[in-house]
């Protein structure tokens, strides 16, 4: 939080209240407007509770070491009447510019429209406050945004008090424009030099109060949503960098296998367009005229590898050493139970924009560009591989078409980087398809083991032990812990395991509720897919609701109700019920599914229908597997105040996709060392035949007053709703994810070559 302006001696103390907060002018040509930081002496420690989430939650620990620099975030006013916002955080279609434009628009009074919210490149002084991630963008920037922009419309009427010769109670600031009570007007952009301050110094603002928003709260369309379709978006393989070429690398036929020898390197150099080919740390790298002329070299080398890290590796194998790594239930089972073992496949990171960034590397500097959601772990750990120091690496953050965690590792910024080293030459370096499903970050394979003890229409006692190939947390919120570990109550454990600890909840009233995680292999390449633990720990929670619920005899709706231990949960879940219209009668192989998952300040949850008749189940798809459908999706999520509900429909949508996608349809097949998936031609995130036909996302009023995590939230109930809905429909819960998992209806592409050719023509598959 920002620092509350403490009232003076003998002054009223809730006269004050909590929107009133310190923030600073700077000294700039222009105004230029930041806010202060500390801890607000309202804050008041809470009492200890079972659950550890109720007391301190991942986005808690995120949000607090953001604080110490938010005061870096600044606004700064132009002359052309528009505003500037250079925002510490990635957007990768989540929406967070938009969002972030609004807030500063309703505090300054001035259109959406004339906000620019651009990227900022990495600030290693931000510290952990330009790290992306964890649903937190808008939580940790909510107060720090609007207050530099209070403090911007402070001076601003100041300066047209001066001006208009008029008292600043009389003055009334609109649409970028601010009139006296005469009606004499001045635009802020007049203003902004007249504002600007010839010293720093420090100012009290008050901030809105909620029942005064005009903007905040209400829908809006994308700011960006023109350029995106009409081509005109930037990202980074659209950026013109002088004499950056199309690079690409031939990677190995296994995870992380290294080059041994190339036996045919100056005939590959010699082929039409190829200007540079050089071995590195992943392969053989390639720079030409074109991305074509890219594939075809790299389809042309003729390379010795060394095996690779998960070498002789398949599902099967990993799946034993993960059972085998499985903690024991410390307690006895005194009382009847519900048990359950759930297996996760491994799952694919691959954004809709492949992995790409360039590099200019020259002797003595370094020049990046690439959508990084961890730029300051990439500009330090890139400056060391190149063996510079860190003011010699610029890391420019561009926009990017998607991440499910992906852009929080920087491989791709690295591996330019080093191409561009050794050639001397900037280089555009972009994965193929092949390469970032085989060679990219994928999702661990876990197992997780659930019991729940009961005793008539009583639970009393709940245990979950998750069990995962090792998730890399290397992109910058392991340092978060470490920086604050402290301060976690949580004690002094590793980086997955409080990650764990702080990201799941127990939202039920299941008397006394423990969760463990124990990690194994460290040989894939893992990231923090969207949403990370949560949808793999929910479904299997919720599928042994499901269980209880039948136990006891009760309806798994009610069942759900009377436990839940919040309102607010109780709120959504109800919500659902009622507009799903759950319990209606339904056909022989239909059903409807219900689940519920509490996450960074914010609730969610899902009512799905499904079909797993023969004739849905078995319908011809081609090169794919049909399987089940889900016709019917109804989602209701309480995020505290929703800055944009348009733009959080949009990512409650995305949620429910990636939920059908991992629980039917959507995981990577692990053979001999590598992935069999080369492309989203095989791997099956949720396609159109699986799209319900009936969807509707519901965004329930606030509850908090105050924005809660958005971006990952609907994802775990989703995927547990379908899995649930799927257990009812065919009589027998599911226990592997995704169902489909276990019929492979591709033919594999070749590991060797690593990437298939370029098509040519692709009529014969147009319908």
């Amino acid at each position: 939080m920002i620092r509350a302006e403490r009232p003076r001696p003998g002054a009223d103390p809730h006269a004050i209240g909590r929107r009133r907060f310190l923030g600073y002018v700077l000294a700039a040509p222009t105004l230029v407007a930041a806010a202060e930081l500390g801890l607000a002496p309202e804050a008041q420690a809470q009492l200890p509770s079972p659950d550890i989430t109720r007391l301190l939650d991942l986005n808690d620990v995120m949000t607090a070491a953001a604080l110490p620099t938010a005061n870096l975030i600044t606004v700064e006013v132009n002359k052309d009447g528009t505003v500037s916002f250079a925002l510490p955080r990635a957007e990768v279609g989540q929406g967070i510019t938009t969002s972030s434009a609004m807030l500063i628009a309703e505090e300054l009074d001035v259109p959406v429209e004339k906000v620019r919210v651009t990227l900022a490149d990495a600030r290693p002084e931000l510290l952990f406050n330009q790290l992306t991630g964890g649903s937190n963008t808008t939580i940790s920037t909510f107060v720090p945004i609007r207050v530099a922009a209070a403090v911007a419309r402070g001076r601003l009427l100041t300066a047209a008090a001066i001006e208009l010769g008029a008292a600043v109670k009389d003055l009334t600031l609109r649409a970028g424009v601010v009139t006296d009570a005469v009606g004499r007007a001045i635009g802020i952009g007049d203003l902004a030099e007249k504002a600007a301050g010839a010293r720093t110094e420090q100012v009290s603002v008050v901030l809105k109060p909620r029942e005064r928003f005009t903007v905040i709260g209400t829908p809006h369309n994308r700011v960006d949503a023109l350029a995106a379709v009409t081509g005109r978006k930037k990202f980074a393989m659209d950026l013109q960098v002088p004499d950056a070429k199309p690079t690409m690398v031939c990677r190995p036929p296994t995870i992380n296998g290294t080059v041994r020898s190339v036996a045919n390197l100056d005939e590959v150099r010699a082929m039409p367009g190829v200007t540079d080919v050089t071995v590195i740390s992943t392969g053989v790298a390639v720079r030409a005229e074109t991305f074509g002329q890219c594939i075809d070299a790299v389809r042309a080398l003729r390379v010795t590898w060394e095996a690779g890290t998960a070498a002789g590796k398949s599902d099967e194998s990993v799946l034993a050493e993960l059972r085998a790594a499985e903690a024991p239930f410390v307690l006895p089972a005194l009382t009847p139970t519900v048990e359950g073992t759930f297996t996760f496949h491994f799952r694919s990171n691959s954004a809709l924009e492949t992995n790409c960034a360039i590099a200019d590397v020259r002797p003595g500097r370094a020049e990046i560009w690439s959508a990084l959601k961890s730029p300051i772990v990439a500009k330090e750990a890139i400056a060391a591989k190149l063996g510079l120091p860190p003011s010699a690496v610029t890391v420019h953050v561009t926009e990017s078409g998607g991440s499910f965690g992906r852009r929080l590792f920087y491989d791709a910024a690295s591996e330019a980087a080093e191409i561009s080293q050794r050639i001397g030459k900037p280089v555009k370096l972009m994965w193929h398809r092949a390469d970032d499903s085989r060679q990219g970050r994928a999702h661990p394979m876990a197992t997780s083991r659930v019991r729940a003890s009961y005793l008539g229409t009583e639970v009393l006692g709940y245990a979950q032990h998750h069990t995962s190939v090792s998730t890399d947390l290397s992109m910058g919120l392991g340092e978060i812990f470490t920086a604050l570990a402290a301060k976690l109550p949580v004690g002094d454990i590793g980086f997955s395991e409080t990650f764990f600890q702080l990201s799941q909840s127990m939202p039920y009233r299941f008397g006394v509720s423990s969760r463990l995680l124990t990690e194994t292999d460290k040989g894939f390449n893992t990231g923090s897919m969207r949403n990370v633990y949560s949808p793999d720990v929910t479904t299997a929670r919720e599928l042994i609701v499901d269980r209880l619920a039948a136990r006891m005899g009760k309806d798994p709706y009610r069942f759900r109700r009377e436990f839940l231990a919040e309102d607010r949960a109780r709120a959504a879940l109800d919500k659902v019920a009622e507009v799903g219209q759950w319990g209606r009668e339904m056909p022989p192989g239909t059903a409807q599914g219900i689940a519920f998952h509490s996450e960074y300040h914010a609730v969610s949850a899902v009512l799905v229908e499904i079909d797993c008749r023969p004739e849905t189940v078995d319908r011809p798809v081609r090169n794919g597997v049909a399987g089940p459908r889900v016709t019917k999706a109804v989602m209701a999520v309480d995020v505290g105040l929703a800055v944009n509900p348009r733009g959080l429909e949009a990512q409650m949508m995305g949620c429910v996709m990636d939920g059908i996608a991992q629980t039917l349809t959507s995981s990577l097949h692990l053979r001999d060392g590598y992935f069999l998936e080369a492309s989203w031609d095989n791997y099956f995130y949720t396609r159109q035949w699986n799209t319900p036909p009936e969807l509707r996302i519901i965004v329930l009023p606030t509850t908090t007053g105050e924005p809660g995590g958005a971006g990952e939230l609907g994802v775990a109930a989703s995927m547990a709703a379908v899995a649930c809905a799927y257990g009812r429909a065919t009589g027998t819960m599911p226990t592997s994810f995704p169902i489909n998992h276990g019929t492979l209806s591709f033919e594999p592409k070749p590991t060797v070559p690593p990437v298939p050719p370029s098509p040519t023509d692709g009529l014969n598959l147009a319908r």
